[in-house]
């Protein structure tokens, strides 16, 4: 009889973006690096016991932070409102939930969760979702619990444009760049029973308009977990859901002799040549992850039990 071991880990992202190293606010670095780090030691300890556990606690913490386009931090639409979406998932199973274009619940994530775990269904939205989300006890905030001046002068920036802006690479009173910029938070994880989860996060694009909702909460585009493998991507969700980016990532790896660096260049090389960008975060059932991504830059880091976290932004 064969047997393999593995290191349980936790992996997370706090979005990518356009703007390279010396152009980023040093303070508002300063507090991605805080979050994700709390993020990480928030969690770790819940690999001992459930990887939905510890994507669920990751995700909770990103959300909280005001770092992160995602709960507290999430950016403004056209109205001026913050529409956010989640979805979580646990690989033996493949079970599902997610919520979309909600407004008010505190932890995005927790609502999702509860989709997976009290509703029939995948996909809750809107009114809906936050009616089901108020019947499950998830915690509400008011408009002043999720307001940021640097959010609002964001909105500001193009308002009476007919541009849109994923986060972490546009400032204050400064038009995108070509590729946009990225600010959706996730984690993946495999714990010490050998199970692997995903959860993600987002409060979308900056003036998006007409109820549009990105990849995060769509399973298989933003956001997938299988026996194999966890993948939660950030990015410019339309090409992430024209390619059915995290399923069509997971059959390569699947399916495919590939290992899994050779599947992630592949599957991003997809998303660059229909002229997006992004990244994601992944970790397979042997424990093998990889954080890689085709912009300026990406928040990211990851941490083993007993181990200390390890934060990156540029390559």
């Amino acid at each position: 009889m064969t047997f393999f071991s593995f290191q349980p880990r936790l992996v997370i992202h706090g979005g990518a973006g356009t703007l390279f190293k010396g152009r980023l606010n040093p303070e508002r670095e300063a507090l991605a690096r805080e979050g994700l780090t709390t993020a990480l030691q928030s969690a770790v300890k819940a690999l001992s016991t459930s990887a939905l556990d510890a994507v669920e606690l990751a995700v909770k913490a990103l959300e909280d932070s005001p770092a992160f386009n995602a709960g507290r931090g999430a950016v403004y639409t056209h109205e001026g409102e913050q529409h956010m979406d989640a979805a979580i998932m646990v690989g033996s199973s493949r079970e599902a939930g997610a919520i979309a274009g909600v407004q008010g619940i505190k932890n995005p994530i927790r609502a999702a969760r509860k989709v997976l775990e009290a509703s029939s269904h995948v996909l809750l939205i809107g009114r809906g979702a936050e009616n089901f989300a108020q019947l499950q006890g998830c915690e509400f905030a008011s408009p002043d619990y999720f307001h940021s001046d640097y959010r609002w002068q964001q909105l500001l920036t193009l308002r009476d444009s007919h541009q849109t802006a994923l986060d972490h690479g546009i400032g204050v009173s400064e038009a995108p760049d070509k590729k946009q910029h990225l600010g959706t938070v996730g984690a993946v994880a495999l714990d010490i029973h050998g199970e692997l989860a995903v959860a993600t996060s987002t409060g979308g694009m900056t003036n998006k308009r007409y109820g549009r909702v990105g990849d995060s909460p769509l399973i298989g585009c933003g956001t997938y977990a299988d026996a194999h493998c966890a993948i939660s991507a950030t990015g410019h969700g339309e090409f992430f859901m024209r390619t059915a980016f995290a399923a069509n990532l997971a059959a390569r790896l699947r399916y495919g002799q590939y290992t899994l660096e050779a599947a992630c260049d592949e599957a991003l090389q997809e998303i660059e040549d229909l002229g997006g960008g992004g990244g994601l975060v992944i970790i397979n059932a042997r424990g093998e992850y990889a954080m890689p991504f085709n912009t300026g830059r990406m928040y990211r880091g990851t941490i083993v039990p007993n181990g200390a976290p390890e934060i990156k932004i540029y390559e």
